[in-house]
């Protein structure tokens, strides 16, 4: 069911509307990160300029698969799941996650909507079949799941296209872009489809969060009395996106890498909020320079969560320093901040399960061909995701809300509840 507060439809409609209306932004130099695991004692031999060239966006820096972990790994099925793949933009995203690579996928089509990426794409891929746009991508009758990796703003329009042909579908994060209207329409969507659902938060698979999920979930925790989540991402100049949607983006409309490590861990929801925003000097956070009117270049929430206890979620482009995401719990019978502390003596397996040997982990603290592999299994098994429409959209939504209360100057409010 929805339940909770009217959709703040004339102010993301207008957003939104002045973000069609921008122009493509043009390529601008990306804030760059050196491979943070994979070099070891190779980077020793680096030079300085091939150092330079081993600079990726922040979050996709490898993680190195352990040779021995794919061993474990068992098929739950001999079957191909036929796949189609749209969107490779700055962050090549349809790809990254591994789709083509695993034993159970075929990959029967790709797309995006410039000829030269989409031609990329289908080489990445091993695919011979491309198509001009999500919307002629969907009619092919082959394609049982869609990945839509394409730019945020056309997320919840572009999954409601493939859930109207009928076929499962994911979705990079957010869920919805800044409309809680629109939230509710894929939600409502997403039941009455009987289709499979997935948005592919990367918190979910870090080696943490997978961590504090599996010890939650055996009682190692008990109810969670705080928690916390950071997503830093330092944007003096922004990363380069279709129709410069990441200009001047307001950060809790980004919120789901923070607000996985409550989520992500107790699959409970946050119920209202009072957060607050700093003013930025970075030039595309002025008001006048980005089509959200946005000013804030870091908003940190503080959030009441299901269980009843409290979250402090953090986003911010403006801030020099260690980026990425972070977070640590505290419960009434155990903790975790980089490794657990309480009453459980006994705990579960805290290591992610095997791969397919032919699928890497990928980026994002490893966690790309966990998700993908989530997916294709969820389908495979005939049951629910773990990131399910309803978490997806519990930490999305939630996000809106902070932002709304942020330019209310901290004003509490409550938050739509998703629920299946």
């Amino acid at each position: 069911m929805f339940d909770g507060m009217n959709s703040f439809n004339d102010y993301s409609a207008s957003r939104r509307a002045g973000l069609e209306q921008q122009p493509a932004i043009k390529p601008v130099s990306r804030r760059s990160f050196l491979l943070a695991t994979g070099l070891g004692s190779a980077a020793v031999a680096l030079s300085p300029t091939a150092l330079a060239q081993e600079k990726v966006i922040q979050g996709f820096e490898k993680t190195v698969a352990d040779p021995n972990a794919a061993k474990t790994w068992r098929p739950i099925s001999d079957r191909k799941i036929r796949v189609g793949l749209v969107g490779y933009g700055v962050c090549k995203f349809a790809a990254a996650f591994g789709f083509q690579d695993h034993p159970n996928v075929e990959v029967v089509a790709v797309s995006d909507l410039l000829p030269d990426r989409c031609a990329e794409l289908a080489k990445v891929c091993r695919c011979a079949k491309t198509y001009p746009s999500l919307e002629e991508l969907v009619k092919d009758e082959r394609i049982e799941a869609v990945f839509v990796a394409t730019d945020a703003p056309s997320h919840a329009r572009h999954c409601l296209e493939v859930l109207k042909h009928g076929k499962h579908v994911a979705s990079a994060v957010p869920a919805v872009f800044g409309s809680v209207e629109d939230a509710h329409e894929l939600f409502e969507a997403v039941k009455q489809s009987g289709r499979k659902y997935m948005m592919f938060e990367t918190s979910y698979f870090h080696a943490e969060v997978y961590a504090m999920r599996q010890i939650f979930r055996a009682g190692g925790l008990g109810k969670l009395v705080y928690s916390e989540g950071e997503y830093y991402h330092y944007m003096a100049e922004p990363i380069d996106s279709y129709k410069g949607w990441r200009v001047g983006l307001p950060p809790q409309w980004y919120p789901t890498h923070s607000n996985a490590y409550y989520v992500g861990v107790t699959g409970g929801s946050f119920v209202e909020v009072c957060c607050l925003g700093m003013p930025s000097q970075i030039q595309h956070l002025q008001p006048a320079n980005n089509p959200y009117q946005n000013a804030f270049g870091t908003e940190i929430a503080m959030l009441r969560t299901s269980e009843g206890g409290m979250s402090r979620m953090a986003v911010s482009w403006d801030t020099p320093g260690s980026g990425g995401e972070v977070g640590r719990i505290r419960g009434q019978r155990g903790s975790f901040y980089g490794k657990y502390e309480g009453l459980e003596k006994t705990l579960p397996d805290l290591n992610r399960p095997a791969l397919p040997p032919t699928v890497d982990p990928g980026g994002h603290g490893g966690s790309h061909g966990y998700l993908m592999n989530e997916f294709v299994s969820a389908i495979l098994e005939d049951r629910k995701p773990l990131v399910d429409i309803a978490q997806a959209l519990n930490m999305t939504v939630a996000g809106f809300v902070s932002h709304q209360s942020a330019l209310k100057g901290g004003e509490l409010l409550k938050i739509p509840q998703f629920k299946l």
